[in-house]
């Protein structure tokens, strides 16, 4: 399901909250109970909220992620403006490593004027959008094709990625924790993500706040390897604290 505005604002109000009753989120809605129920149900069936007797919290799974498709649709505005943000900070006539992700295929999109560039991504849907881009020369990484999502993972594109050295690496992520962490679900992808950050000169993170809070199981890095994080609203506490500390610049798109 593509969430309408008023489910997209409920499950950002649960994922802020971590657990809220149907009574509470009528409330803070101003909809009847019946209307909260409606749209708690159809989030539950998609996989984006789970439900428990009066109330309702986020589902989180930490060794499964919620399906490419449905990623795609979710907080797309959002991912969109990050992406215009980030494409808007990268020069022309640069390398890039990108990789898996909704959101790095939109910064993908976003990249379709830039002149001179050298992309080289495990991500066949970024190599399907830049290809259009006459001025974009672009590498694909070797491996195993992830039927979901047209990721490529394994030994192979490892290898193939520790051949370069870029000027930026552009990554997405499925969850940061309050510790800093940047976590994903995958262990296969998150050892080609950890070389295109060894392999980047700067390290951008591109990320919407739906991540924050947000557990996996696989550790992919620190937020003291990062140089940039993209977003679309000030982080929650304790993130902007973290941020700082770790010298990391924070990107917000209006």
């Amino acid at each position: 399901m593509t969430p309408n505005p008023r489910q997209s604002e409920l499950l950002d109000e649960v994922r802020a909250r971590g657990v809220m009753t149907v009574e509470a989120l009528a409330e803070r809605f101003g909809v009847t109970l019946q209307t909260v129920r409606r749209d708690v149900k159809l989030l539950a069936e998609a996989g984006l909220l789970a439900r428990f007797h009066g109330g309702v919290r986020l589902p989180m799974s930490t060794t499964e992620n919620i399906a490419y498709r449905q990623r795609q649709d979710l907080h797309a505005e959002a991912k969109q403006r990050i992406a215009r943000a980030v494409a808007a900070a990268v020069p022309e006539g640069c390398s890039l490593l990108i990789n898996l992700g909704t959101t790095t295929e939109a910064v993908a999109r976003e990249l379709l004027r830039h002149r001179g560039l050298r992309v080289i991504t495990n991500n066949l849907n970024v190599a399907a959008i830049l290809a259009d881009n006459p001025d974009c020369e672009v590498i694909v990484a070797g491996g195993v094709v992830r039927h979901r999502d047209r990721g490529i993972v394994g030994e192979a594109a490892v290898d193939f990625i520790n051949q370069f050295r870029v000027d930026i690496g552009i990554i997405g992520i499925s969850g940061i924790e309050p510790d800093g962490t940047l976590r994903d679900y995958d262990y296969r992808e998150v050892k080609v993500a950890q070389a295109i950050i060894r392999q980047s000169r700067e390290v951008w993170l591109a990320t919407d706040h739906s991540k924050f809070n947000r557990p996996a199981m696989v550790e992919m890095a620190r937020m003291q390897q990062l140089d940039r994080l993209f977003t679309d609203v000030e982080p929650p506490s304790p993130y902007a604290a973290l941020l700082a500390e770790a010298g990391v610049q924070l990107d917000i798109a209006r």
